[in-house]
């Protein structure tokens, strides 16, 4: 059983009552603070509206909170409405959560300076591709890979970069074929989650694969049997294809061969006359 990240407690509220006039001066800033066309200032659409500044192309890490407990540092990223992962994440953080968030897809090198990143959870985002090497850097060190609630109908297995971690796949869209039977030995799916990853649609849907459990139809189907069929056919339509060829220019040679014969024996015949 996982150890999963604490949830920050909400913090307490002050017993003093709050000074009318330093309440005033907040709110004059909070409104300078809105009016202003500050060029780097990026507002999200939350319930609880937050101001984040931009570093580059993305958002500064500093906007997620973070809890020590136990010596692990955990990184609480959920519902800030982020389209890409913060940057300049503590490298010593050991869980990473970043649920509840608007990614859609994780470019390479997403995580490679979490070398002690231990828990990652990417679930109820809206993540359709994972790109080769986006978990560059975690093979030796996660232990557990939240990707439930997103869009994935497949995946890449160099977008795995030899994860070993009990990985949650429910509630995705997925495309049950070859690729995916091919696949599935080398994921190390979370025990719990297994009668919930789903075949959405397959390359099978005459024998009833849709709606079914990915790990039975693969136990109990061959999804590379059509892709087998469709190889051997095109090999042999090939084949027959290049031994026409070889016939035909076998009999246009002989043929070639036959008339030069006979112009030659043609024309010794008329030399032999006139001698």
């Amino acid at each position: 059983m996982f150890q999963r990240c604490p949830t920050p407690s909400p913090p307490m509220p002050s017993s003093s009552a709050v000074d009318p006039e330093r309440q005033m001066i907040r709110l004059l800033l909070l409104l300078l603070l809105l009016i202003s066309p500050w060029p780097n200032l990026v507002m999200t659409s939350s319930p609880f509206p937050v101001a984040l500044w931009s570093h580059g192309d993305r958002v500064p890490a500093n906007i997620c909170q973070h809890q020590t407990a136990d010596r692990r540092l955990t990184v609480h990223c959920s519902g800030l409405r982020l389209t890409q992962v913060p940057a300049g994440l503590p490298h010593h953080t050991v869980c990473l959560l970043l649920d509840k968030n608007l990614l859609v897809s994780l470019p390479a090198d997403s995580f490679s300076d979490l070398f002690l990143l231990d828990e990652l959870d990417l679930s109820h985002n809206q993540l359709s591709s994972l790109e080769a090497d986006c978990f560059r850097g975690l093979a030796s060190s996660l232990r557990f890979l939240d990707l439930s609630s997103n869009q994935l109908s497949t995946l890449d297995p160099a977008a795995l970069g030899g994860l070993r971690a009990h990985t949650n796949l429910t509630h995705n869209p997925w495309h049950c074929d070859c690729r995916m039977q091919l696949l599935a030995p080398q994921l190390n799916l979370d025990p719990s989650s297994l009668a919930e990853v789903v075949c959405q649609t397959s390359d099978l849907p005459s024998l009833g694969a849709v709606g079914m459990p990915l790990v039975l139809l693969v136990e109990d189907w061959d999804l590379c049997l059509s892709v087998r069929r469709t190889t051997d056919v095109t090999m042999l339509v090939t084949m027959l294809l290049w031994f026409f060829i070889l016939i035909c220019y076998l009999v246009y040679y002989v043929r070639q061969n036959h008339e030069d014969a006979r112009k030659y024996l043609d024309y010794f015949k008329t030399q032999n006359r006139q001698v």
